[in-house]
Protein backbone atom coordinates (compact mmCIF):
# COMPACT_ATOMS: atom_id res chain seq x y z
CA UNK A 1 0.00 0.00 0.00
CA UNK A 2 2.26 3.06 -1.19
CA UNK A 3 1.25 5.69 1.61
CA UNK A 4 3.41 8.97 1.36
CA UNK A 5 4.24 11.05 4.65
CA UNK A 6 2.77 14.16 4.75
CA UNK A 7 2.72 17.23 7.11
CA UNK A 8 0.57 16.97 10.26
CA UNK A 9 -2.98 18.62 9.47
CA UNK A 10 -1.98 22.15 10.64
CA UNK A 11 -6.09 23.21 11.36
CA UNK A 12 -6.06 19.82 13.91
CA UNK A 13 -2.88 20.67 15.25
CA UNK A 14 -3.95 24.38 16.18
CA UNK A 15 -7.28 22.78 17.53
CA UNK A 16 -5.23 20.98 19.84
CA UNK A 17 -1.98 23.28 20.98
CA UNK A 18 -3.32 26.54 21.09
CA UNK A 19 -7.14 25.78 22.67
CA UNK A 20 -6.73 26.43 26.42
CA UNK A 21 -8.66 23.59 27.51
CA UNK A 22 -5.85 21.08 26.63
CA UNK A 23 -3.72 22.35 29.10
CA UNK A 24 -5.63 20.87 32.10
CA UNK A 25 -2.30 19.76 33.61
CA UNK A 26 -1.84 23.49 34.72
CA UNK A 27 -2.47 23.92 38.65
CA UNK A 28 -4.11 27.29 37.87
CA UNK A 29 -7.71 27.13 36.82
CA UNK A 30 -9.07 27.20 33.98
CA UNK A 31 -10.32 30.40 32.38
CA UNK A 32 -13.13 30.47 29.52
CA UNK A 33 -12.57 28.78 26.66
CA UNK A 34 -11.81 31.67 23.81
CA UNK A 35 -13.77 31.95 20.14
CA UNK A 36 -10.81 30.40 18.97
CA UNK A 37 -11.22 26.99 20.07
CA UNK A 38 -15.12 26.77 19.10
CA UNK A 39 -13.60 28.43 15.72
CA UNK A 40 -11.39 25.60 15.11
CA UNK A 41 -13.46 22.93 16.09
CA UNK A 42 -16.10 24.42 13.48
CA UNK A 43 -13.45 24.77 10.51
CA UNK A 44 -12.40 21.02 11.22
CA UNK A 45 -15.84 20.17 10.95
CA UNK A 46 -16.54 22.07 7.95
CA UNK A 47 -12.85 20.83 6.35
CA UNK A 48 -14.26 17.13 6.93
CA UNK A 49 -17.26 17.68 5.45
CA UNK A 50 -15.78 19.10 2.50
CA UNK A 51 -13.43 16.57 1.69
CA UNK A 52 -15.99 13.90 1.48
CA UNK A 53 -18.18 15.47 -0.84
CA UNK A 54 -15.37 15.80 -3.52
CA UNK A 55 -16.26 13.90 -6.20
CA UNK A 56 -12.33 13.46 -7.75
CA UNK A 57 -11.04 11.84 -4.53
CA UNK A 58 -13.59 9.11 -4.38
CA UNK A 59 -14.10 8.40 -7.61
CA UNK A 60 -16.20 5.41 -8.00
CA UNK A 61 -17.14 5.25 -4.84
CA UNK A 62 -20.27 6.48 -3.14
CA UNK A 63 -19.28 7.77 -0.07
CA UNK A 64 -22.52 8.37 1.60
CA UNK A 65 -23.56 5.13 1.03
CA UNK A 66 -20.64 3.79 3.31
CA UNK A 67 -20.71 2.97 6.61
CA UNK A 68 -18.27 5.11 8.81
CA UNK A 69 -15.43 3.14 10.94
CA UNK A 70 -15.28 5.39 14.00
CA UNK A 71 -12.56 5.15 16.63
CA UNK A 72 -13.22 3.11 19.43
CA UNK A 73 -10.84 3.32 21.62
CA UNK A 74 -11.99 6.70 23.54
CA UNK A 75 -14.94 6.89 25.52
CA UNK A 76 -15.43 10.09 23.99
CA UNK A 77 -19.45 10.24 23.84
CA UNK A 78 -19.72 9.09 27.15
CA UNK A 79 -16.98 11.21 29.11
CA UNK A 80 -18.26 14.84 27.63
CA UNK A 81 -22.04 13.73 27.73
CA UNK A 82 -23.26 17.29 29.57
CA UNK A 83 -24.33 16.89 32.92
CA UNK A 84 -27.52 15.43 33.74
CA UNK A 85 -28.02 13.88 29.94
CA UNK A 86 -29.45 10.87 29.19
CA UNK A 87 -29.02 10.47 25.92
CA UNK A 88 -28.00 6.97 24.29
CA UNK A 89 -28.66 5.42 27.58
CA UNK A 90 -26.09 7.33 29.27
CA UNK A 91 -27.11 9.22 32.42
CA UNK A 92 -24.31 11.57 34.14
CA UNK A 93 -24.30 13.27 37.10
CA UNK A 94 -21.75 15.37 36.47
CA UNK A 95 -19.42 16.38 33.61
CA UNK A 96 -15.95 15.76 34.23
CA UNK A 97 -13.86 18.32 31.72
CA UNK A 98 -10.79 16.45 32.19
CA UNK A 99 -11.53 13.26 31.46
CA UNK A 100 -13.71 14.79 28.34
CA UNK A 101 -10.84 16.67 27.19
CA UNK A 102 -8.45 13.84 27.53
CA UNK A 103 -10.59 11.63 25.41
CA UNK A 104 -11.00 14.72 22.76
CA UNK A 105 -7.22 14.88 22.80
CA UNK A 106 -6.76 11.18 21.97
CA UNK A 107 -9.26 11.17 18.92
CA UNK A 108 -7.70 13.91 17.37
CA UNK A 109 -4.29 12.08 17.87
CA UNK A 110 -5.24 8.50 16.20
CA UNK A 111 -7.12 11.10 13.41
CA UNK A 112 -3.81 13.45 13.15
CA UNK A 113 -1.99 10.20 12.60
CA UNK A 114 -3.93 8.79 10.35
CA UNK A 115 -4.57 11.47 8.03
CA UNK A 116 -0.41 12.48 8.17
CA UNK A 117 -0.42 8.84 6.29
CA UNK A 118 -2.52 9.15 3.61
CA UNK A 119 -2.23 10.00 -0.16
CA UNK A 120 -4.46 12.94 -0.08
CA UNK A 121 -2.43 15.66 1.29
CA UNK A 122 -3.32 17.56 4.28
CA UNK A 123 -6.83 17.26 4.74
CA UNK A 124 -7.22 20.43 6.35
CA UNK A 125 -4.54 23.08 4.70
CA UNK A 126 -5.51 23.91 1.17
CA UNK A 127 -8.42 21.42 -0.05
CA UNK A 128 -7.63 22.36 -3.64
CA UNK A 129 -4.57 21.28 -3.22
CA UNK A 130 -5.18 17.96 -1.63
CA UNK A 131 -7.56 17.28 -4.28
CA UNK A 132 -4.67 18.32 -7.23
CA UNK A 133 -2.49 15.33 -5.19
CA UNK A 134 -5.37 13.56 -4.89
CA UNK A 135 -5.88 13.45 -8.08
CA UNK A 136 -2.16 12.45 -9.39
CA UNK A 137 -2.10 9.94 -6.93
CA UNK A 138 -3.30 5.99 -8.27
CA UNK A 139 -4.78 4.93 -4.65
CA UNK A 140 -6.63 2.22 -4.95
CA UNK A 141 -10.09 1.51 -4.53
CA UNK A 142 -9.94 -0.28 -1.20
CA UNK A 143 -8.05 2.14 -0.36
CA UNK A 144 -10.22 5.04 -0.96
CA UNK A 145 -13.09 3.22 0.45
CA UNK A 146 -11.09 2.74 3.87
CA UNK A 147 -10.62 6.76 4.12
CA UNK A 148 -13.88 7.34 2.96
CA UNK A 149 -14.91 5.32 5.82
CA UNK A 150 -12.66 6.87 8.52
CA UNK A 151 -13.14 10.11 7.52
CA UNK A 152 -17.14 9.70 8.15
CA UNK A 153 -16.44 8.30 11.59
CA UNK A 154 -14.08 11.14 11.96
CA UNK A 155 -16.75 13.95 11.16
CA UNK A 156 -18.89 12.20 13.27
CA UNK A 157 -16.36 12.67 16.17
CA UNK A 158 -16.05 16.13 15.43
CA UNK A 159 -19.04 16.85 15.78
CA UNK A 160 -19.28 15.44 18.88
CA UNK A 161 -16.30 18.14 19.45
CA UNK A 162 -18.19 20.75 18.54
CA UNK A 163 -21.19 19.86 20.66
CA UNK A 164 -18.76 19.28 23.78
CA UNK A 165 -17.15 22.51 23.06
CA UNK A 166 -20.36 24.45 22.67
CA UNK A 167 -21.40 22.99 25.64
CA UNK A 168 -18.53 24.37 27.82
CA UNK A 169 -18.95 27.50 26.13
CA UNK A 170 -22.74 27.83 27.24
CA UNK A 171 -24.29 29.53 29.85
CA UNK A 172 -25.39 26.01 30.85
CA UNK A 173 -22.13 24.80 32.03
CA UNK A 174 -21.08 28.31 33.50
CA UNK A 175 -23.74 27.97 35.83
Amino acid sequence: MPLIKLYFTPALLLLVLTCPLWQISQSVPLMGMQDSCVLYARTLLQNITDVLNQKTLFSGIDCTKQNMELYKKTSTPSACAPQGSACSEITTSGFDQSSCLKNIREDLRYYDEFLAAQPVGTLLFSLRELMKAAANIGTSFDQRLHLCKVLKGFQVRAITINRVIGYMTSDEYTK
